[in-house]
């Protein structure tokens, strides 16, 4: 029987949004507009705090450079402040400029490769003066054809890339390195699994962490053993969290398999990672055709809902079962938690803490939709690469 979890458990989770989920997305087709989308950081900015405002567990926001470039650091930050969140990871973007079409920080020419590094640098500056802890990289580093580039060559290139910005970080930062088995480059990816971006790591040293993006995998992959293994090997830094059907969708989390999000989150409550705030919990996911704030919220109230079935495993009767090798037993007492209906509890609990028991009712009905479509006419809305 699944047990109930207390408030104090559900208090410790915390969820990082992203900042590029408020601008315009779309496919490799087409980037779709949306009335009311932010025209700069500070309007990201804005919508991002009504999440926050509505479920209360999402109180930092992830900005992306140079999509996130602004004049003054300083007036973004007290901006965040007095919308009541704070500012959170740096992400790169070596995938956008002409000179990183072969790569960036593994492109075999020097000059590039240090170009791709002086922009790291200048992350880890806007760091300094945003109060971020964490610089994340992704790198789309690979080649398309078979004898395009060596691959042990630009694995070379990369250690040696990567060291210059690892020595850059100040006390309390990171470099938290993700990896995708997959695209753009399609033969092979300089950072494809967790492995390599382990290795990374653990060769430049304590600041550097992996991240797991739930959507970089080969369909069938056991992510949750993923996620075991990098918490007992103490290497696991972030989670991005999203949904896909085929390939990297970057899709509201829990949307394909609600089943395998509830998995993944036991792992992390079972090996200790869960309100850790060395684990920073981040949703990376891009709205095409729903509406973007609505689609955060359900999001972060996926997540929430994973976490509240996740801590009513009766683990005790579950490590029963485990010692009896009684393995239907111990299927059920997993699959019960899951289908235990968290959602009465969860209303209950953000009652009591003065939120809205229904955050999407609540927002929709708070006019805040219909009032930036009206303010936010003229300019350029923001979107991919801006």
């Amino acid at each position: 029987m699944a047990i109930t979890p207390d408030s104090a458990d559900l208090d410790r989770l915390a969820i990082e949004v992203p900042s590029w989920a408020y601008g315009n997305s779309g496919t490799r087709f087409r980037v779709f507009g949306t009335p009311g989308t932010p025209r700069n950081p500070f309007e990201k900015i804005s919508d991002a705090a009504q999440v926050h405002r509505f479920t209360g567990i999402a109180p930092t926001v992830a900005l992306h450079y140079p999509w996130d470039a602004v004049d003054d650091w300083n007036a973004l930050l007290r901006h965040a402040e007095d919308e009541g969140v704070t500012l959170g990871t740096i992400n790169s973007n070596t995938f956008q400029d002409e000179d990183f079409k072969f790569g960036s920080l593994t492109h075999p020419d020097a000059s590039i490769r240090q170009k791709a590094i002086d922009h790291h640098l200048e992350c880890i500056d806007i760091m300094h003066r945003t109060g971020s802890r964490d610089l994340k990289i992704w790198l789309a580093d690979g080649t398309n054809y078979p004898g395009q580039d060596s691959i042990r060559a630009r694995q070379d290139r990369l250690a040696e890339s990567l060291r210059p910005i690892y020595d850059r970080l100040g006390d309390g930062q990171r470099m938290v390195l993700e990896y995708k088995f997959f695209e753009p480059a399609f033969y092979h990816t300089d950072v494809p699994d967790w492995g390599t971006s382990y290795a990374h790591c653990l060769a430049l040293g304590e600041k550097a962490m992996v991240v797991l993006d739930t959507g970089h995998h080969a369909p069938g992959t056991n992510i949750e053993f993923i996620v075991a293994q990098l918490l007992r090997l103490g290497k696991l830094g972030a989670f991005d969290f999203n949904s896909r059907f085929y390939a990297d969708d970057d899709l509201i989390v829990g949307a394909a398999d609600p089943y395998q999000l509830y998995r993944i989150i036991v792992e992390l409550v079972a090996g200790g990672g869960y309100g850790n705030p060395d684990i920073q919990l981040v949703l990376d996911q891009c709205h095409n055709i729903e509406a973007k704030i609505p689609g955060q919220i359900k999001s972060v109230l996926n997540v929430q809902e994973a976490v509240a079935k996740a801590l009513s495993l009766d683990t005790v009767a579950l490590d029963a079962a485990r010692r009896d090798c009684d393995v239907l037993l111990a299927n059920e007492i997993f699959e019960d938690a899951f289908r235990t209906d968290v959602r009465p509890l969860l209303a209950s609990y953000r009652a009591a803490k003065g939120l809205p028991e229904n955050p999407m009712r609540a927002f929709l009905e708070s006019g805040y939709q219909e009032r930036i479509a009206q303010d936010r006419v003229g300019g350029t809305q923001m979107s991919w690469g801006a």
